[in-house]
């Protein structure tokens, strides 16, 4: 039996928060375009703050700087991808908000009303229940709030029921029963989304707000192809509240945009519930209460504003949080074309533009065979391009190196701090790093500021790649590399030439297999053994595809 006495991340967070615990000045990130989405960082730290990042290059990982308790764990990870930035300095926060608001218009109170609020743990789901009975008490209105938290804390299912009454009498039972929600504040969608809290939902009458940002739960830490239902509980929650009664937005992203921190979503949730007039109380006792409660007033007041903005325009909104981001909210779709021309432009970085025109050429022979035997599909198309790029774009030293000191990493880093004052690296150089005699892995090392100029060193080197003067040519991950590329050339000739109708889904699901591979040394080694016997199934479902089944005439 293991017994761990020590103190749990969410009493940490609490105790710097109160100025009880000494905050370290400093922070983790993830370099996007190193990290492979292997999750061996979830796997060494089971940390809850390690998210994941839909990228133009796949899934990759991201620290959410708002959950992160800073215990570093994550740099356990076997990844060249983690830089720690000591000294941090946020952005200003967009807490200037002379906005003129009309008042929204507040429902009848002819006997009670009822609001649902779900979220998860640890992101202030409690705190919007307390503000809004709160905010009721100070009217004179009778109000009753429980929250359903079992034991669950940070990141655990979480569902607040309010009930407001003009007077205290009437208010009765407090629990939101079966089609019994006014209001439902969908802050967390996988939780609103559960039976109880559908059921709640009464249609044509509930006023929902959902925000669809992905919280995963902890089985990501260890599931890293872990996937939500994201438009399957959208659509249940839209078809159970019945039509024009939900509001969708992307609250997270707009409010960490704006306000710098995730924990202002749920605020921002509240501002637009009772601006579209689903709050039965005043924005001045909301704002009253949050003065009240006295923690970060200046942000959730403005967070509360940002909110209520979005209500009344939601284009200003989204534009103003684009612009603290430095991107778009959301991306459109990628026609093929696209797809190919990044890679083609990536590869040419990488090495030369003759390396980017085989990688053309190859991709440009499967799609003439899919449009013989498939006319009007690229499905195959797309994942032999993403495949392809996947193994040719191998992040060896040299282009471990191009990415650090490749703007985008600098783009990254401003996007998240104003400034800092230094970078720490955590690597594990094959030449250099020292061998645990117990694992017989490499061990990673601490590399200073110094280690950007080495990088640049590096990246100038990649010349010398496979060529007899490379240095690392010969290690073992070297050899690795060239052959798991060596053998996907291979399976795309064999796709190009023996593909047809029948086996057109077989070869699909083949040419994907190099999604399998991730990670460095001997984390990728074991995802190469475990994606070579997926690769002869799959082979095998694509030599000798199934007959389709018979169906009778009617």
């Amino acid at each position: 039996v293991l017994i761990y006495d020590q103190t749990c991340a969410a009493e940490k967070r609490r105790r710097r928060k109160r100025g009880k615990l000494a905050d370290p000045d400093r922070r983790v990130v993830i370099n996007e375009l190193v990290c492979e989405g292997c999750g061996d960082c979830g796997v060494q730290s089971n940390c809850v703050a390690i998210v994941p990042r839909e990228t133009e290059f796949g899934r990759k990982r991201a620290i959410d700087q708002s959950s992160c308790n800073k215990d570093m764990s994550c740099l356990k990870g076997f990844c060249p991808s983690f830089v720690t930035v000591h000294g941090p300095r946020p952005h200003a926060r967009s807490i200037d908000t002379d906005f003129d608001l009309p008042a929204p218009v507040l429902p009848e109170l002819d006997g009670d009303y009822a609001i649902l609020v779900t979220g998860v743990g640890g992101t202030g789901v409690v705190t919007i229940a307390a503000l809004i009975a709160m905010a009721a008490h100070l009217e004179g209105k009778g109000v009753g709030a429980i929250d359903m938290a079992g034991l669950a804390q940070k990141g655990g299912p979480v569902t607040s029921h309010i009930r407001i009454a003009p007077t205290p009498a009437g208010i009765t039972a407090i629990r939101v029963a079966a089609g019994g929600a006014d209001a439902l504040l969908a802050c967390d969608m996988v939780v609103a989304g559960s039976a109880r809290a559908l059921a709640a939902i009464n249609p044509g009458r509930t006023h929902a707000f959902v925000n669809t940002h992905e919280t995963y739960p902890g089985e990501f830490t260890h599931d890293p192809d872990l996937t939500l239902p994201t438009r399957r509980l959208i659509q249940a929650i839209t078809e159970r509240a019945g039509a024009g009664q939900t509001d969708v937005i992307e609250a997270t992203r707009i409010a960490t945009a704006l306000l710098g921190d995730s924990i202002a979503t749920n605020m921002f949730m509240l501002g637009l519930a009772l601006q579209s007039g689903a709050i039965p109380v005043s924005a001045a006792a909301i704002e009253r209460a949050i003065e009240l409660n006295g923690v970060d007033i200046a942000m959730n007041k403005a967070a509360f504003a940002w909110g209520r903005r979005a209500a009344v325009d939601r284009k200003a909104v989204t534009e103003a949080a684009e612009r603290r981001a430095g991107r778009t909210i959301e991306p459109g779709p990628q026609d093929i074309d696209t797809l190919i021309e990044r890679r083609v432009a990536f590869l040419t970085g990488y090495q030369n533009a003759a390396y980017a025109k085989r990688y053309a050429e190859a991709v440009a022979e499967i799609r003439v065979a899919e449009q013989r035997a498939m006319p009007g599909r690229d499905d195959l198309s797309v994942a032999a391009a993403r495949g392809l790029f996947k193994l040719m774009a191998a992040k060896d030293e040299y282009e471990v190196a191009r990415l650090f000191t490749d703007a985008s990493f600098e783009r990254q880093l401003r996007g998240e701090f104003a400034s800092w004052d230094k970078l720490e690296f955590h690597l594990a150089p094959p030449l250099f790093a020292r061998t645990d005699p117990k694992t017989g892995h490499l061990v990673k090392s601490n590399f200073g500021p110094w280690m950007r100029t080495g990088f640049r060193v590096l990246a100038g080197l990649k010349r010398l790649r496979g060529t007899p003067l490379d240095p690392f040519g010969r290690s073992p991950d070297r050899r690795l590399e060239r052959r798991l590329l060596a053998e996907y050339r291979e399976t795309l000739q064999q796709i190009a030439g023996g593909l047809n109708a029948g086996n057109h889904a077989a070869a699909v699901a083949l040419a994907r297999y190099p999604e399998l591979i991730r990670g460095y040394g001997h984390i990728r080694v074991a995802a190469a053994e475990k994606a070579a016997a997926e690769k002869a199934n799959r082979l095998e479902a694509f030599l000798s595809p199934r007959a389709p089944a018979a169906v009778a005439a009617e």
